[in-house]
């Protein structure tokens, strides 16, 4: 989001998030729909914020619980307008305009879905309005393709009206200028064209765009500042458009990334939200989604086929083909491959969390090893320890859980079990193959299982004319005993 300066301070920002998004088919409201990991309406609040608004409103009406309870949630800074019935883009920023009496100044007027909008172009469409003292100003764009939008016909420099599609003749449909519904409005030019309002269409709405003619009419200038970037103005109205703005998000967040100094291998098949941040020198592999408010240290390499949500990563540490959330891992540490980390883990620095290794609410320790088929939850692993493969801190009893400790440079031995909880004091060793119920002590080596017998005969009476018992009687079978030398060899005989 682009800095805030009281430069850019405008009296408000109304946003449109009332429609119902029919055509996403969908019990979400469109608005609520997420792009690059976050909703929609939330990155339209997002990009508004930089304009540092005396009064931020948003307009919900279809499934308005939802959106209401979301915005409370994520942006309980915005007052919340209601458009009771859906009569159209005027009538939803006259539902907005009643959220502010009294307002003078300058309003903006903006959508809850065009996710590639950025604060920037704001700023600027601002600045331009200013600039060219507008009662009104556009935010228009020139496209490949104008269909389904509203045209912006020109008077000369001035905008004289917007015409959509739907009510647009031969020769307006020609236009490539369309109008984006981003608008700098004059608090009382707006007021005034909102009461005069007359649903005299094809649609039966009543139309935001109106306002531009009734202002141009009443001799009040009206501007349009060209956005050379005219994917900012597109909005979603299905899941394909979901999916294409999505897309083209998260190229460019991979962009301003790669121009800060971070390898993406393969952009095609990495996913960067929003969120997260990256520091010089990461390197991204193929098949890695970064997610939440993840961040990543100099000199880490992710991935590949790596997911993190809300994970912090030190520098220089390795992490590839993990799942990861709420963890933290360390400076120089490595994960991986095939590990799950779920939240609370805490990885230390130079630390090794390995093959099939599961981790929860586990602290591990500066140096310590975790390097494989481990299930590791409610545990606290000091430094320099070893963990063999195979081993289960039992958490839980089907009640609570509870947490064991595995002191500094202590040695689980592989295939063991901690039943928590149980206390492994510093320096000390727990046997292969062991069950632990109760604390070991410094030094000390735990031993718990049963004595070894070997039963002998046990396949020849119990698996008689198996093929094992065929392969234990050719083992047991008496060696035949080489020859002995002739007589006359060199024995001195």
């Amino acid at each position: 989001m682009a800095e805030q300066d009281a430069d850019n301070r405008v009296a408000a920002v109304v946003i449109m998030a009332a429609g119902a998004g029919t055509r996403m088919k969908s019990a979400v409201p469109k608005v609520l729909h997420r792009v690059a990991g976050k909703s929609m309406v939330a990155l339209a609040i997002d990009t508004a914020d930089a304009l540092s608004p005396d009064r931020l409103v948003v307009v919900v009406g279809h499934q308005r619980e939802l959106v209401t309870e979301h915005l409370a949630e994520i942006a309980p800074h915005v007052t919340i307008a209601i458009q009771e019935r859906p009569l159209g883009t005027g009538d939803a920023v006259r539902a907005g305009l009643a959220a502010l009496p009294g307002v003078v100044g300058e309003i903006v007027v903006t959508s809850g879905d065009v996710p590639l909008l950025e604060a920037e172009t704001l700023i600027d469409l601002v600045a331009a309005h200013r600039e060219g003292g507008n009662a009104v100003t556009v935010l228009s764009a020139v496209v490949p393709d104008p269909t389904g939008y509203g045209r912006i016909v020109r008077d000369g420099e001035e905008v004289a009206r917007i015409v959509e599609q739907s009510d647009a003749t031969a020769e307006e449909l020609a236009i490539v200028e369309i109008n984006s519904g981003i608008y700098v409005f004059d608090a009382a030019t707006l007021g005034e064209g909102l009461a005069a309002l007359q649903a005299a269409n094809a649609q039966g709405e009543l139309y935001l765009t109106d306002v531009i003619s009734h202002a141009h009419d009443a001799g009040r200038r009206v501007g349009a500042r060209v956005l050379a970037d005219y994917l900012q103005t597109e909005g979603v109205n299905d899941r394909l458009q979901l999916a294409e703005r999505g897309a083209e998000l998260n190229r460019r967040i991979l962009a301003h990334w790669m121009a800060e100094g971070v390898t993406v291998l393969d952009p095609a098949t990495t996913w960067v939200q929003a969120g997260v941040d990256l520091a010089e020198d990461v390197t991204l592999l193929p098949g890695t989604s970064l997610e939440g408010a993840t961040s990543v240290g100099r000199g880490a390499t992710i991935g590949p086929d790596t997911t993190l949500i809300d994970v912090e990563v030190g520098e220089n540490a390795r992490v590839l083909r993990t799942h990861a959330e709420l963890a933290v891992i360390g400076d120089d540490a490595t994960v991986g491959p095939f590990s799950f980390l779920r939240p609370g883990t805490e990885i230390g620095t130079r630390a090794h969390i390995g093959a099939f290794v599961e981790t929860k609410k586990a602290v591990i320790g500066d140096g310590a090893k975790v390097p494989h088929l481990t299930y590791c939850g409610d545990a606290v692993v000091g430094e320099g320890s070893n963990i063999g493969a195979g081993t289960i801190f039992a958490n839980y009893d089907g009640l609570g859980k509870y947490t064991s400790t595995v002191g500094a440079h202590s040695f689980v031995g592989s295939d063991s079990v901690l039943v928590a909880p149980v206390h492994i004091a510093d320096g000390a060793y727990v046997a292969a193959g062991s069950t632990i119920t109760a604390d070991v002590g410094p030094g000390e080596l735990a031993v718990s299982r049963g004595q070894q017998r070997n039963i002998r005969g046990w396949v020849a009476r119990k698996r008689p004319g198996t093929a094992t018992a065929a392969a234990a009687e050719a083992a047991l079978a008496p060696t035949e005993p080489r020859e002995h030398a002739a007589e006359g060899t060199e024995s001195g005989e």
